[in-house]
């Protein structure tokens, strides 16, 4: 995360992420495959030694070198992108509407307060009770403790989306996107960036 000043002074802290450039690698059809979507390829410093057979198949049937980073993403009607086209960052325009798809910051066990926001209870008054979540499942009934129910455990590490995130600038030339505010999951790690509400422009991104 870094910042950046508009010409009025106003300070906007700002995320930088290098969006792309992607490739198409695999198109759908609603004809052979019931749905519109595309598969498309982050592309990085050097290709993937280690795919397969089966998946070296479809990059080569693709004419792209084979990469990690996959991720399929919905089409809209209209929207014509074929295997080997390029998804670059310059799809987004500054202030556009974007969710930021990531697994979040793994903060390992974790207590019901800081997991789940409870409330906890009195810290005086000869209070022994603090930071416990309270009665789970009472014995007589249900004398069990019901799946789902809130309770201490790992923190983070799982999927998170942050929504109606604004872009602030579109830098192009070195395929890098500003976006407003903080988005999920630590440095390095990868999102999936999609136009709010419609999903019609989508890449891959490396924070």
């Amino acid at each position: 995360m870094t910042q950046i000043f508009t010409a009025d002074g106003t300070v906007i802290p700002v995320t930088v992420v290098q969006a792309g450039p992607c490739l198409v690698i695999q198109k759908k059809t609603v004809e052979k495959d019931g749905y519109e979507s595309v598969q498309i390829g982050l592309v990085e410093s050097r290709p993937d030694r280690r795919a397969n057979r089966a998946a070296r198949g479809r990059f080569e049937k693709a004419n792209v070198a084979p990469m990690r980073l996959l991720a399929e993403f919905r089409l809209d009607a209209g929207d014509e992108l074929n295997p080997g086209d390029k998804v670059l960052c310059d799809s987004f325009h500054e202030k556009d509407s974007v969710d930021v798809i990531g697994v979040s910051k793994g903060k390992g066990f974790a207590g019901v307060v800081r997991r789940h926001h409870f409330r906890g209870g009195a810290a005086t008054h000869g209070s022994m009770f603090h930071r416990a979540p309270g009665s789970i499942g009472p014995s007589a009934f249900p004398s069990r403790v019901y799946p789902g129910t809130r309770s201490s455990g790992r923190l983070g590490g799982r999927q998170a989306t942050a929504k109606n995130l604004t872009v602030v600038r579109v830098d192009a030339e070195n395929n890098l996107l500003y976006i407003k505010g903080a988005v999920p999951g630590a440095r390095n790690s990868v999102v999936k960036i999609v136009r709010s509400g419609n999903g019609a422009a989508a890449t891959l991104a490396a924070k």
